[in-house]
């Protein structure tokens, strides 16, 4: 196992490029739970005003990619799927991930997006390859 500290992590993930220019902020790490969060702006919202699901799924994808990054580095997700339960009714979004199954070459993870609300707004699962 490689556990980042929480700063470590923060820095490393940096890198992500993609998720961080979109607001993505990892808060919370360790080996059951990785924690991240998102403040909506203009920038994340659809033709319709919504919050466009691929903001949503950068989200969750970042909580996934630290919690499974931080107990074996690398780890790459290998399938994934999303349900989007509802929209969001706040102005910032949380995804929290935890490990269904941690195996020794494969991890399952669920990752639970709310809104500042409380809302549940997606569901998330993906299944880790530890390489």
């Amino acid at each position: 196992m490689s556990n980042y500290t929480l700063e470590d992590a923060q820095e490393y993930f940096k890198k992500d490029r993609f998720a961080t220019d979109a607001g993505v902020k990892l808060v919370a790490l360790s080996e059951e739970e990785s924690e991240a969060e998102m403040v909506l702006t203009d920038a994340h919202k659809n033709a319709y005003g919504g919050v466009m699901g691929g903001a949503i799924f950068t989200l969750a994808d970042f909580a996934f990619a630290t919690l499974t990054n931080n107990n074996h580095k690398l780890t790459v997700a290998q399938q994934v799927s999303i349900n989007y339960l509802s929209a969001p009714k706040g102005d910032k979004l949380s995804a929290t991930a935890h490990f269904v199954k941690d195996g020794k070459s494969t991890c399952v993870v669920e990752v639970m997006v709310k809104d500042n609300t409380g809302r549940e707004v997606a569901l998330f699962t993906g299944v880790g390859f530890k390489l």
